[in-house]
């Protein structure tokens, strides 16, 4: 065998070595997902496994960042605490119950890529529960990603990130006929004294003060747990 074909002929062996490596990585990669996923996807395993990365992304970017705060100090229009929830259980509670207490109202979604924020969530409500009641809102309203049931939803979220907050029922939250009373009130400048933004994306932040006035909005890529919510919670 000359040179050439030798030197052919490894080379060859080395790309077809190297090909079979990553194969055998990916393959490996995928057993540890899915038998790591409890109730999850695949999807969502990998969303999970990608939050880091995409909030320090998001961070870098601004994108998704907006923060809006009351700077009013008249009282809202319409009471917040004249809205009812139903909860994911199927019973309904109403706001005036949370009356002396902060409440973040937030809509989320299970396949998406700040799904990861139900964590952060959990750790906020845990922390502050004695002052703070935090409300998740199911939506399949952007890129259809809440596709699961009530009770689909409730497992995922108690099984993957130890969700112990009220869940209320799958509803939507953007405008339309069908919009949610809770988000419509929030997002009426008209209903809740000044705000008309509605959520930019899964994991919007709204927060009540203990008198019913919404004071803040927080974009998706503020972290439940970053200073922008730590410093309105101390308000």
């Amino acid at each position: 065998m000359s040179q050439k074909a030798y030197r052919h002929k490894t080379h060859v062996a080395q790309k077809r070595g190297a090909i079979a490596l990553v194969v055998f990585l990916t393959l490996a990669l995928l057993f540890f997902i899915n038998t790591n996923m409890g109730t999850q996807t695949l999807k969502q395993r990998v969303l999970q496994l990608a939050y880091p990365v995409l909030m320090r992304f998001t961070k870098l970017a601004g994108a998704n960042a907006l923060v809006l705060h009351n700077k009013s100090s008249k009282p809202p229009t319409q009471p917040v605490y004249n809205l009812d929830i139903v909860l994911n259980n199927g019973k309904t509670t109403s706001l005036e119950q949370y009356k002396g207490r902060k409440i973040l109202l937030v809509n989320t979604a299970s396949d998406c890529g700040y799904t990861g924020q139900y964590e952060a969530l959990q750790q906020l409500w845990e922390k502050h529960k004695e002052d703070l009641v935090i409300i998740g809102f199911p939506a399949n309203d952007f890129k259809e990603q809440e596709g699961g049931s009530d009770t689909d939803i409730a497992q995922f979220c108690k099984l993957n990130y130890g969700v112990q907050f009220p869940l209320a029922k799958k509803s939507s939250v953007v405008k339309g006929t069908d919009q949610n009373s809770v988000f419509d009130w929030l997002t009426d400048a008209q209903k809740n004294g000044w705000n008309d933004h509605a959520p930019d994306w899964n994991f919007s932040k709204y927060l009540i003060n203990e008198q019913g006035m919404l004071t803040h909005y927080f974009g998706p890529s503020i972290t439940p747990l970053g200073k922008e919510v730590q410093e309105a919670l101390q308000k």
